[in-house]
């Protein structure tokens, strides 16, 4: 199969994909149409995990939020995409801080830079975010500060109330095995901020993701908060095979305990009952549900089925816009790939580009909804085009 398909041809796979996935034994089978969550906020425009970030993510159609946490030397969550701030804040041009330079060692490769653990919350709060990709706009670098996760749940819980429509959050333990080796234990500390909002119970708009897996077991005894383990992979290989080179091969709990396997173990039907028994869902590098030999797409996996039939959702990452970080033979057309996605059944994408996302999804929900058309044009009656 091509990847180059019409609009056409892709919105008539939707509406094939409809009726069986919409009768999977999911998690989450109850629900109208995939979940759009806004990947580390809108970072296709502003810089990652700031609030401002996150609201507009939230404006352009966003459902949930992503939010990686990593933890301060005196033991705040904040939120950035790694422990090591150099690559996202202007740490390195404040003079102040140049003595904390250093080299870390983290799930078992060095990296140099500056650490959140080698700063406090009043500390972070002098540094400013900046766009980590260089070819996005870096226009509002060094301007957006960097928020706590306390921070996050309060801005979200306001624009829901604004919008009227519920909006969630998403919160990822970075390195878990890293943080505890310092002594700054992410999950207990998640768990609380979670309880001073209300929001350490089932029902709340919340999904907790890791790579590893040991800490969502503990936090599985601990909550009934829903979980998500994350299947990570390094690259495609010309063949469309996936590369589990390291460090993206495996969890790094199983390194460190002696466990064999790899990440791809995770979605085989085996692997898929085992994450069954502590998560409620999966979050695939998107190969895993079809991969692609340059412009061809190899046929679909099994994956999202197996994963239904485990109870499992499946919200597969990242979603981007520009044609270099789309698989090859879209023609930069990034709806398309959404549609094809969308038509595999999947329960929720991380996007950069929320609108794009949400975009995508009315066109998948006109296709393959009879109902949807009055839903949106109807007023009131839609609103975040999910209900």
């Amino acid at each position: 199969m091509r990847v180059a398909l019409l609009p056409a041809a892709i919105l008539a796979a939707a509406c094939a994909a409809a009726t069986p996935h919409a009768s999977a034994g999911r998690a989450d089978s109850g629900r109208a149409a995939p979940l759009v969550i806004g990947h580390r906020g809108a970072p296709g425009y502003l810089p990652d995990h700031t609030l401002e970030g996150y609201a507009l993510a939230i404006e352009l159609g966003a459902d949930y939020v992503d939010v990686d946490l990593v933890a301060t030397k005196d033991g705040h969550l904040v939120v950035r995409h790694e422990p090591n701030l150099v690559a996202t804040t202007n740490v390195k041009e404040l003079p102040q801080f140049a003595g904390r330079k250093r080299t870390a060692v983290i799930d078992g490769f060095e990296q140099e830079g500056f650490f959140a653990s080698d700063f406090t919350l009043a500390e972070i709060r002098t540094l400013r975010a900046v766009q980590p990709l260089p070819d996005r706009d870096p226009r509002f670098d060094g301007q957006l500060a960097i928020p706590t996760l306390d921070e996050v749940i309060e801005l979200v819980k306001r624009k829901s109330h604004e919008l009227g429509r519920t909006i969630g959050v998403y919160p990822e333990t970075k390195h878990p095995t890293y943080h505890q080796s310092l002594g700054l234990a992410l999950e207990d500390r998640l768990l609380a901020a979670l309880t001073r909002a209300g929001w350490n119970r089932r029902d709340a708009p919340v999904y907790i993701q890791s790579f590893e897996t040991a800490n969502l077991r503990s936090l599985r005894d601990k909550t009934r908060v829903r979980l998500v383990q994350l299947v990570d992979a390094n690259d495609v290989k010309p063949d469309g095979t996936l590369d589990l080179s390291p460090p993206f091969d495996r969890p790094y709990d199983w390194t460190v305990s002696g466990r064999a396997g790899l990440f791809s173990d995770l979605v085989t039907p085996a692997g898929l009952a085992e994450v069954a028994t502590y998560a409620d869902g999966i979050g695939p590098w998107k190969p895993y549900l079809q991969s692609w030999a340059g412009s061809t797409f190899l046929p679909p996996t099994t994956v999202v089925a197996d994963a239904h039939r485990a109870g499992l959702v499946v919200h597969p990452f990242t979603f981007r816009n520009e044609a270099s970080r789309m698989p090859p033979g879209f023609g930069g057309n990034a709806v398309s790939e959404y549609l094809r996605f969308y038509a595999l059944g999947v329960d929720g994408v991380f996007s950069d580009f929320a609108d794009t996302a949400f975009a995508a999804r009315a066109m998948f929900r006109l296709a393959t909804d009879p109902s949807y058309a009055e839903c949106l044009v109807g007023e009131g009656k839609c609103r975040g085009g999910r209900d």
